[in-house]
């Protein structure tokens, strides 16, 4: 017989929850009357401190939704799926998480799979329709078929479907006016491929950010392509400090890290001599040494309204077929500091 938490325990949820008893009791067996923001606060209460949940609260899953991601090695993935699949469940949902990686699964295989599976929907977080080698026609029969799908950071024209993304012209604009603040005048960026539309378009704003600042307009020395890693990173820096830059503009983390790893490697000290601006502000990075000065993306927000128009497009009322733009965030941390000589 399924009690869930003894009488003796019902305060220490209520203490955590901060509600009384009564409303933990009325919570734990499913009775009206409780606004779900409270029923939350007790089930998180009920989970943090250990306890199994009643089986007359486990809910029947509404479906399957794909949540496909392109690998899990930068935190900034499993920060959206996280936030995510948290969501999905609150509504009843079940998400199937696929992860891509080089050699392993394709997208387009997991599409299949997650079909053959009856899924209601999919999100794609950075998938291949970031990728402008690549055709948009699948996404455009996935639509024609009736599969409802939602896209976070990248953008294809011509698909009927909602996209979500970080505004990375701005985020590229506001990573160099802080240098520029600090009396930089020789700014890198390090970012991955061109054929990617984020890229692209932090591409596009460092260009307009160093000619509305400092007056420049031959940017093409400045901006150098290579890997999203930690590798990719230290590669582009090197070639960026070859050229005389003491501020680098890193398009991730993972890639800012590189980026101080290639410095310290040259005898050079992070931010004495070369400032780095990392990209995504990702689990941890406050904790880097120096702590890492990074743009942040609204990862919470983004995720939640990804989520929001995935149900809307399941439940037949489709919201307004355009990008969504979310302000990125400038956090600064120890790994700027003022120019050389400044």
């Amino acid at each position: 017989m399924d009690t869930g938490p003894s009488r003796a325990r019902l305060a220490d949820i209520a203490s955590h929850a901060e509600v009384s008893e009564a409303t933990v009791s009325r919570v734990l067996n499913g009775k009206p009357g409780v606004a779900e923001a409270t029923r939350q606060a007790v089930l998180i209460s009920l989970d943090v401190l250990g306890y199994d949940r009643p089986s007359r609260l486990r809910r029947k899953s509404a479906g399957l939704v794909g949540l496909i991601v392109p690998e899990l090695l930068n935190p900034i993935f499993p920060a959206f799926a996280q936030v995510i699949e948290t969501s999905l469940a609150r509504h009843g949902y079940t998400p199937v998480l696929c992860t891509q990686t080089p050699g392993g699964v394709h997208e387009d295989e997991y599409v299949q799979m997650l079909l053959d599976r009856g899924v209601s929907g999919i999100i794609y977080i950075s998938g291949l329709h970031a990728d402008t080698a690549q055709s948009p026609q699948r996404y455009v029969d996935q639509r024609e078929r009736g599969l409802p799908v939602v896209f976070i950071n990248g953008f294809c024209e011509g698909v009927d479907a909602p996209f979500i993304s970080t505004d990375d012209r701005l985020a590229a604009m506001q990573a160099v006016s802080h240098l520029v603040s600090l009396g930089h005048r020789r700014i890198g960026l390090a970012v991955g491929p061109d054929r990617f539309v984020p890229v692209q378009r932090k591409v596009a704003g460092f260009r307009q950010a160093l000619e509305s600042t400092l007056g420049i307009d031959d940017t093409d020395e400045l901006i150098e392509h290579s890997f999203f890693s930690v590798e990719g990173g230290a590669a582009a820096a090197t070639a960026l400090m070859s050229r005389g830059v003491t501020g680098i503009v890193a398009g991730s983390d993972m890639m800012a890290l590189g980026a101080i790893r290639a410095a310290r490697s040259a005898g050079l000290s992070v931010p004495e001599d070369v400032s780095v601006i990392g990209y995504d502000d990702s689990l941890l990075i406050a904790y880097t040494d120096p702590p890492l000065t990074s743009v942040r993306q609204g990862v919470a927000a983004m995720s939640e309204v990804a989520v929001q128009a995935l149900l809307a497009e399941i439940g037949g009322a489709p919201g307004p077929r355009t990008e969504f733009l979310f302000d990125p965030e400038l956090v600064v941390r120890r790994s700027t500091g003022p120019a050389p000589g400044a």
